[in-house]
C-alpha cells in the first residue's frame, strides 16, 4: 500500500481536489480524509493568519494519527473590505453558515461598489506536518475581481462571483482541470509537490 497522506479537512470538495491533483501528478500517495482516520478532536482555528490556521490543523492531524498531514487554510480577501473576509471566509455570515449564506452577505456588502473597486484575491496557505519535524508552509494567491451576481455551478464557496485576471469566466464556470491550473489551492499544492514526492519515496 502507498504511504498515507491525511488531509485535515472535512470539506469534500477540497478532498476531491487534492486527490485529483495527486493522481494527475503521479504521486504514490493514498490521500485520506478525516472520515478515513481515527477520530480526534478538531482544533479551533484561532490563528490570525492563513498560515497559522493551516499549521494548527496539520499538527493536530499528525500528532493524533502519526501520519503525514496536509492542511490548508484559504479564503477571499476583498480590498474594499480591508482584505476581509480573510480567515473568516467560511464563517462570514456566522458559525455554521452555508456557502450560499456567505456569498449572499458579501454581495450585499458590495452592492454599491463600482466594478473598478471590486478587486479581490483568493489566498491559500498549505502546511505539511510530520511527527518530529518542523512543518513546511507555503502561500499562493490568485488575483481577480468580484462580479455583482453568481455565474457557474462548478467550484464552491465564492467561486461563482470570482473572475480571475485574464479570464472571461468565473472559477465556478471553469472545468476542474482549468481551475486546478490557476487556483490558489492548486498553486500551493504544486509548490509543495517536492515535499510530497519525497514523502512518497519513503513508502
Amino acid at each position: 500500500m502507498s504511504r498515507p497522506l491525511l488531509l485535515a479537512s472535512g470539506n469534500a470538495h477540497k478532498l476531491a481536489e487534492l486527490r485529483r491533483l495527486v493522481q494527475a501528478a503521479g504521486l504514490g500517495l493514498t490521500v485520506l480524509g478525516l472520515d478515513d482516520a481515527p477520530a480526534y478532536a478538531q482544533p479551533a482555528e484561532t490563528g490570525a493568519s492563513f498560515e497559522d490556521n493551516a499549521i494548527i490543523k496539520a499538527w493536530a492531524g499528525a500528532e493524533s494519527t502519526g501520519w503525514a498531514t496536509l492542511a490548508d487554510d484559504s479564503g477571499l480577501e476583498v480590498d474594499v473590505l480591508n482584505r476581509m473576509p480573510g480567515v473568516r471566509s467560511a464563517r462570514w455570515a456566522g458559525v455554521g453558515a452555508s456557502d450560499a449564506d456567505n456569498l449572499e452577505l458579501l454581495l450585499r456588502q458590495l452592492d454599491d461598489v463600482a466594478d473598478d473597486r471590486r478587486r479581490a484575491r483568493f489566498v491559500c496557505a498549505v502546511a505539511l506536518a510530520r511527527p518530529g519535524t518542523e512543518p513546511v508552509v507555503l502561500r499562493r494567491t490568485v488575483e481577480g475581481r468580484l462580479l455583482t451576481g453568481p455565474r457557474g455551478h462548478n467550484g464552491f464557496g465564492y467561486d461563482p462571483i470570482f473572475l480571475p485576471d485574464g479570464y472571461s469566466r468565473t472559477t465556478a464556470e471553469l472545468d476542474p482541470a482549468a481551475k486546478d491550473a490557476i487556483s490558489h489551492r492548486g498553486q500551493a499544492l504544486r509548490a509543495i509537490w517536492p515535499e510530497l514526492a519525497a514523502l512518497a519515496r519513503e513508502a
